[in-house]
């Protein structure tokens, strides 16, 4: 698999600070986002790549292992590993203390880190003809995020994404969380020594394009009322996501009084035909440019009170 160096895609080095790098991918992404730049393969790739130097470079342990061991940061724990158990044997080839990433290779020198690894895993084990049996590493996770209207997710529906010259057809279930990841199988980068593929992850970014505010499968909402229907009672018709509803208030309705819709929520994430509810806040209009004879009429009220 071709070596990205995640600082270059960025426009960074490596003592960027995790401000740096929060700064430098929002730019880069808005600037590549698929929505500003249709059939763009180019750019859809570079904003690909810009997600994926995030996902590194933004958590401090993957950054950590990225900066020391390069393109193979995903198997720094198996080394490691392998290094402590076969310390007392030594090397001799001048590893001694820790190599790290320089930030513009690709990591370790890859003749050396070649025989190197290939000492250390290549001879993990024989098989029963006496044959070494190479040890097999899954290959790296690739990680990407689409974004969704709140709209789009009402019902579960296919979608064709593009991860470099791949095409995948995946079913986005209803429902889905905001910043919610999903894991599609063998969607990564090649495995090693003949591991695996690794996986992909979807981060999914819904944004609120409603006047309601989520909560996981639940929704609220406010609405106004006249003073009038709030102290006579009266019928209401409020819009849902799934339509319009009429709703009956109650005379002598409080200010700020919650009312529940069952069932008028979003639907529950893999949960067939189970919806949240919507909750609604009513919230009192009084009266304005009052006349003389309704300001009498209130006087006269207030006198009976």
């Amino acid at each position: 698999m071709e070596f990205i160096d995640y600082y270059k895609v960025l426009g960074l080095d490596k003592s960027a600070t995790a401000a740096d790098i929060k700064k430098a991918y929002r730019k880069l992404a808005r600037k590549h986002h698929p929505d500003l730049n249709p059939n763009d393969k180019a750019s859809q790739e570079k904003f690909q790549q810009i997600n994926e130097a995030n996902e590194v470079l933004s958590d401090p342990e993957k950054r950590k292992k990225y900066d020391q061991y390069g393109k193979d940061w995903q198997h720094a724990d198996a080394f490691e590993e392998a290094k402590r158990k076969q310390g007392s044997q030594g090397f001799g080839d001048g590893f001694g203390g820790q190599r790290t990433y320089s930030g513009g290779g690709q990591g370790f020198d890859e003749s050396q880190f070649s025989d190197f690894f290939e000492s250390m895993f290549g001879g993990g084990g024989f098989t029963g003809g006496g044959r070494r049996q190479s040890a097999q590493f899954k290959g790296q996770d690739l990680a990407a995020t689409l974004r969704l209207n709140l709209t789009d997710i009402l019902e579960s529906q296919k979608q064709t994404i593009s991860i470099g010259d791949k095409k995948i057809r995946l079913t986005i279930p209803a429902g889905v969380e905001d910043g919610q990841t999903i894991k599609i199988k063998g969607y990564g980068g090649e495995g090693m020594q003949g591991g695996p593929k690794g996986d992909l992850l979807i981060t999914f970014e819904i944004f609120n394009n409603t006047r309601f505010k989520r909560l996981e499968s639940d929704l609220y909402a406010t609405e106004n009322i006249s003073l009038y229907t709030a102290i006579l009672g009266g019928e209401i018709t409020i819009e849902t996501l799934s339509g319009k509803v009429k709703l009956k208030v109650k005379p002598e309705t409080q200010n700020d009084t919650k009312v529940k819709l069952k069932g008028k929520g979003l639907p529950k994430y893999k949960k067939e035909n189970q919806h949240g509810d919507l909750y609604v806040t009513y919230k009192i209009e009084l009266p304005k440019n009052l006349s003389e004879k309704e300001k009498a009429l209130f006087t006269e009220l207030s006198k009976l009170r």
